[in-house]
C-alpha cells in the first residue's frame, strides 16, 4: 500500500494583500496541518489608490512585489507568484488565454483544493475579483478535461473549488452581494499573524488603518462557499475545507 499524495491547496488571487485579507487564515491553517500551499497573484496592484512611497506605477508595482512576497512568508506559504497583467484590467483581458494560463498552473500544481473570489467582487465589488473568480472557475473545470489544452499537460481534477464570502458588510462601501457559506474556518489561533501579514504591505497601511478596529471584531472566522466538488452531494455546513480527503 501506497502512502497517499501530500495535500496541496492553490489560491488564486488579483492583486498584493488579497492572500491575507481574504484567505490569510485558511493558508495558516493548512501550512500548520503540513499541507503544501501555493498563491498565484495575477497583478501587482499599481492602480491602488494608497501608493505610498512610490514616485511612479512601476515602482509601486515592485514595491507590492516585495511586499506580497513578506505577506507569503508570514502566512508560511510554499509557492507564490505574481503573473504581469494590469491591475483594474482584468475584465479587458481575453477570457480564454487567461484561462489557459490557471489551466497550466492547475496541471501542474495539482492542489486537491483550489480557493478564489465569489463572483460578488467580495468586500469591495472589486471588477478584478470578479473576474479571478471566473477565471479561476472555468480553469477548475477545464483542467479536468482532456478535450481542453491538450497541450497543456495531463488534466488534473481538483477534489473543490471554494468562493471566500462573508458574513459582514464594511462600513461605508458598496455592499457586495455574497453568497451563502458552507464552511467556517475558526482561524482565532492565526488572526494576529493575519494582521501581522497584512501590515508586512506597508503601501496599503492607511486601508488597513482604516478598517482594523471594525475588522478585527469579525477576523476570528473565515468563511467560504463550496462552488464545485467531484461528487453530487447536498449543501452542508463543514468547519474544515479538507475534510475527507
Amino acid at each position: 500500500m501506497t502512502d497517499k499524495a501530500p495535500l496541496k491547496l492553490l489560491c488564486i488571487t488579483a492583486h498584493p494583500d488579497d492572500e491575507c485579507f481574504g484567505f490569510g487564515g485558511a493558508l495558516m491553517l493548512a501550512a500548520e496541518r503540513g499541507i503544501e500551499t501555493s498563491v498565484l497573484c495575477f497583478t501587482d496592484g499599481q492602480a491602488a489608490t494608497n501608493r505610498g512611497t512610490a514616485a511612479s506605477s512601476a515602482e509601486l508595482g515592485r514595491m507590492r512585489r516585495v511586499e506580497f512576497a513578506a505577506s507569503c512568508k508570514i502566512l508560511d506559504v510554499t509557492h507564490h507568484e505574481v503573473l504581469d497583467y494590469q491591475d483594474a484590467q482584468l475584465e479587458f483581458a481575453n477570457f480564454s488565454q487567461t484561462a489557459a494560463i490557471l489551466v497550466e498552473r492547475i496541471r501542474s500544481y495539482r492542489p486537491h483544493v483550489v480557493l478564489t473570489f465569489g463572483s460578488d467582487g467580495g468586500q469591495n465589488t472589486h471588477a478584478d475579483h470578479t473576474m479571478v473568480s471566473a477565471f479561476t472557475t472555468a480553469a477548475f473545470h477545464w483542467a479536468a478535461q482532456a478535450k481542453r489544452f491538450p497541450d497543456l499537460g495531463p488534466i488534473h481534477t481538483a477534489q473543490r473549488l471554494f468562493y471566500t464570502t462573508s458574513s459582514f458588510f464594511f462600513p461605508g462601501r458598496p455592499s457586495p452581494l455574497p453568497a451563502p457559506w458552507t464552511v467556517t474556518l475558526d482561524v482565532s489561533s492565526v488572526q494576529h499573524r493575519k494582521f501581522e501579514a497584512f501590515r508586512s504591505h506597508t503601501s496599503q497601511l492607511p486601508l488597513m488603518e482604516r478598517f482594523e478596529s471594525f475588522f478585527k471584531q469579525r477576523a476570528s472566522t473565515e468563511h467560504y462557499t463550496l462552488a464545485a466538488t467531484t461528487r453530487p452531494q447536498p449543501a452542508a455546513h463543514a468547519t474544515d475545507l479538507f475534510a475527507g480527503l
